[in-house]
């Protein structure tokens, strides 16, 4: 497995802020179709206002090299606003038992594993369902643009179930015309989530997590295609408040490093 090291992570959140704050933000789950007013709306991939598809690789900056890179020293949860009560369970981590029970996969769970140094595949399952793909414990995320009660009831997972929607960007517009669509976002959330860790060492997230993930395309001046993954974390049981990571992936032309490897308790 490898994963690049940058120190890009301020020039791309200043890009994506300039991006951002040049056009207006209109939060929409479709367009009209093209029947008109009434029509019915097109699929979550016709109406795609950004690609994501295609292949993935996490960027590493230095300052997150010794909580994604390597598994961090036991008891160190920096930076996570963690409850004593999950101070406790983190101090009992022991991976050796999490490989034994067969639940080496805790830190790779939805609250996690956009933050797993690895490659991404990212495609369509059908014109509703965006897939994404891990090489790093081969995980598999489903973003349900129509939510199935069926499927959100069934048993917890380590990915739990996820409901997206399209923001979308917009200029021009007026007198009842909403303008011009340019771009736009993928908001997700993820519930119904199996207890996990939020990093390598046992810093703990309770069945009660929700996760709100934002997805943001970044065009570089280089021609090169990135992708920002801003997550917030809310768990009422072991979080005193939202644990906030910024992750992000440089798009590839092809599956070149994809490298699927199984879940480790340590790396």
């Amino acid at each position: 497995m490898r994963a690049c090291i940058s120190s890009c992570t301020a020039q791309v959140t200043l890009a994506l802020l300039v991006s951002l704050g040049a056009q207006t933000v209109v939060h929409a789950q479709g367009r009209r179709g093209p029947g008109g007013p009434g029509g019915p709306p097109p699929t979550a991939e016709a109406a795609a206002p950004v690609d994501f598809t295609g292949y993935w690789e996490s960027l590493v900056t230095d300052e997150d090299w010794v909580y994604r890179m390597v598994t961090p020293r036991p008891g160190d949860y920096a930076g996570v606003p963690l409850k004593p009560a999950g101070i406790q369970i983190m101090d009992a981590w022991d991976p050796a038992k999490d490989t034994a029970a067969g639940t080496q996969c805790k830190s790779y769970g939805a609250p996690a594993i956009m933050r797993v140094p690895e490659h991404l595949h990212i495609t369509w399952q059908d014109d509703q369902t965006l897939k994404i793909e891990t090489d790093a414990g081969q995980q598999t995320r489903l973003f349900h643009f129509v939510a199935s009660v069926a499927d959100a009831q069934g048993p917890r997972t380590w990915q739990g179930y996820s409901v997206a929607q399209w923001e979308f960007q917009r200029q021009g517009g007026g007198r009842g015309s909403p303008g011009k669509v340019v771009g736009g976002d993928l908001k997700v959330t993820t519930t119904d989530l199996k207890a996990g860790y939020l990093r390598k060492n046992g810093v703990p997230y309770s069945e009660k997590t929700e996760v709100m993930e934002y997805f943001d395309p970044v065009q570089e001046s280089n021609g090169d295609r990135l992708m920002v993954v801003t997550s917030f974390v809310t768990d009422p049981v072991y979080l005193f408040s939202q644990f906030v990571t910024e992750n992000n992936f440089l798009g590839l032309p092809g599956a070149a490093g994809w490298e699927p490897s199984a879940c480790s308790a340590m790396w």
